[in-house]
């Protein structure tokens, strides 16, 4: 039989056959994918066969083989810098939720997973969510951030669950595709989904006031299908992402605004940095790219996967105590 995953506990997989029925399977002995390390060999959405066994009165699914994935998210595991951890597979588009305080979404974050998602060609659409909760300097805030990213080709939307507020047009866009959410803890995933689709219920939590930290309340990536022509994947809160395999001589081509520079500059292998007659630096000069956007480029490029600390509001990059 061939099913797709829909909940992963580790342990435990939730699968979707193709008549819709589900099954609660596990893995047989140790599974591997050949070139990916990865702590979870199975994700949600991915696409596998599986035989059933009689354990008494029940019948458990045997995971046998994972089919060929058209993408997946990947990043490195918090604590095993050698592992990754495959958040998701086969998604259609990624709807990246930020908050600019409440709480805070990094531009390197937000940098960090644009060029994941890229490097896979993934979609992802910038959801700007609580746009309800801001003052004025912080709307004003929101306001350059979608300068920035609407200017390199990035979708935007302005987003609030509570007030309803372009709820419809996520609803749209998601229509007829598998979409993933994602964001740091706290955003309002899980709001969001359940204006999306009240039936669902998803449990919801209130932000930290000592740390202004969401607290999570999704465990497992899970799946679920809606009721208007649309699959969504629900994921546990990221605090960090750490970017794997990308050559540093290719991650230029994964900033839309460097790859359009980049025949340009002087050297065909530059890689923007220290390099003479440089596009790109040039263009930063001008003004022309964001230094936002180097910051964070420079940071993957140095393999620096600690300093989270650039917050959104880019005029006055402090770093988060």
């Amino acid at each position: 039989m061939t099913g797709t995953i829909y909940k992963s506990t580790g342990s435990w997989y939730q699968v979707k056959a193709k008549d819709g029925t589900f099954y609660q399977c596990r893995i047989k002995g140790k599974f591997r994918i050949q070139g990916i390390k990865s702590t979870n060999p199975i994700a949600v959405g991915d696409q596998v066969v599986f035989d059933l066994e009689k354990k008494g009165d029940e019948e458990i699914g045997v995971i046998k083989t994972i089919l060929d994935r058209e993408n997946f998210i990947v990043r490195k595991s918090v604590n095993l810098s050698k592992q990754t951890h495959i958040i998701a597979s086969n998604i259609d588009q990624v709807f990246l939720l930020i908050t600019i305080n409440n709480p805070p979404t990094f531009t390197t974050f937000i940098d960090r997973f644009l060029v994941s998602a890229s490097a896979y060609s993934i979609d992802t659409i910038l959801v700007f969510n609580k746009i309800d909760s801001y003052e004025l300097e912080e709307r004003a805030e929101i306001l350059y951030l979608k300068d920035i990213y609407e200017a390199i080709g990035y979708r935007c939307v302005e987003v609030s669950s509570t007030q309803n507020k372009n709820v419809a047009t996520i609803k749209e866009i998601m229509m007829g595709k598998t979409s993933m959410f994602v964001g740091h803890s706290g955003v309002g995933k899980s709001t969001l989904v359940n204006a999306l689709e009240p039936s669902l219920d998803l449990k919801t939590k209130e932000i930290s006031d000592q740390h202004n930290q969401g607290k999570h309340t999704t465990t497992f990536a899970e799946m679920f299908d809606l009721s208007f022509d649309a699959s969504i994947i629900d994921t546990p809160g990221i605090k960090g992402f750490g970017i794997v395999d990308i050559d540093k001589y290719e991650l230029g081509d994964y900033f839309p605004e460097f790859f359009a520079l980049k025949k340009d500059c002087k050297f065909n292998n530059c890689i923007h940095t220290k390099e003479p007659h440089c596009a790109v630096k040039e263009a930063l000069e001008a003004e022309e790219v964001s230094w936002s956007r180097y910051k964070s480029y420079l940071q993957i490029l140095e393999g620096d996967e600690e300093k989270e600390h650039f917050r959104t509001d880019i005029w006055n990059e402090e770093e988060d105590a």
